[in-house]
């Protein structure tokens, strides 16, 4: 008798404790909308992007088409997170990303004037290095450093195309080009904080250290910082809330 009723909780213990992994797991999962290009002339590591996302968990709608981003725009509030690559072309860009009261990450340094991430003067405020793979690591224990210790860190294991940014005051700026502690790599804001000049983030947004095609090329503690600002940035959104 005493072996069946240890037997019976045994069982009613491991139930209970799949149905409470199950239930995190569902917590877990992010739905984010990706906004990229479909066809880029001298290719993109998207794919990879969209994979790696999936495996987080998360729900991911990929948009490639520019003459969907306005569609998309409308529908932001159903997301988590609101990814933005650097394959769509700024002339696509829709001023209306700026505004949205989501979370939102990019790696695209020509639309960072344009979401007020950093000022407007292209290799001023904003640019691209051609060949690099380390980042400086400069800011006391934050989420998005993944954990990693403050000084230098290769990301990639060859040198890579990826942007930098200028930011606002009010940014936590995570990690600076080498030797260049005015150009920014990997920065956030939290929502409320101010981005440039007197402009208020509406939710959190994040820029990241990447290129067209360098996704791929991450190696194990660029991926790290990677899924941090990921992670980061779409536990902020509040969007169906407000």
């Amino acid at each position: 008798m005493l072996s069946r009723r240890l037997a019976c909780l045994g069982c009613l213990g491991f139930s209970f404790a799949a149905l409470l992994c199950c239930a995190n797991s569902q917590a877990a999962e992010k739905h984010i909308l990706f906004i990229g290009r479909d066809a880029v002339p001298k290719g993109s590591a998207d794919p990879a992007v969209l994979a790696h996302l999936r495996q987080l968990p998360a729900s991911v709608k990929a948009v490639g088409n520019p003459s969907d981003y306005a569609r998309a725009l409308t529908q932001v509030c159903h997301y988590d997170l609101v990814v933005i690559s650097s394959t769509i072309r700024s002339r696509d860009f829709l001023p209306g990303f700026r505004d949205i009261k989501v979370p939102l990450l990019t790696w695209e340094n020509d639309i960072l004037d344009d979401l007020r991430l950093t000022g407007r003067y292209k290799g001023h405020d904003f640019g691209e290095v051609d060949a690099e793979h380390y980042a400086w690591l400069v800011n006391a224990p934050h989420p998005l450093q993944g954990k990693l210790t403050a000084g230098e860190h290769a990301i990639y294991d060859r040198d890579q195309t990826f942007g930098w940014g200028r930011p606002g005051l009010g940014a936590s700026i995570i990690a600076t080009l080498p030797g260049q502690p005015e150009k920014a790599v990997l920065f956030g804001y939290e929502r409320g904080a101010t981005m440039d000049y007197d402009f208020t983030a509406p939710a959190r947004r994040v820029f990241v250290p990447l290129g067209n095609t360098s996704f791929d090329k991450l190696n194990a503690e660029g991926l790290q910082l990677f899924d941090a600002a990921v992670q980061w940035a779409a536990a902020g959104s509040h969007c169906s809330s407000d």
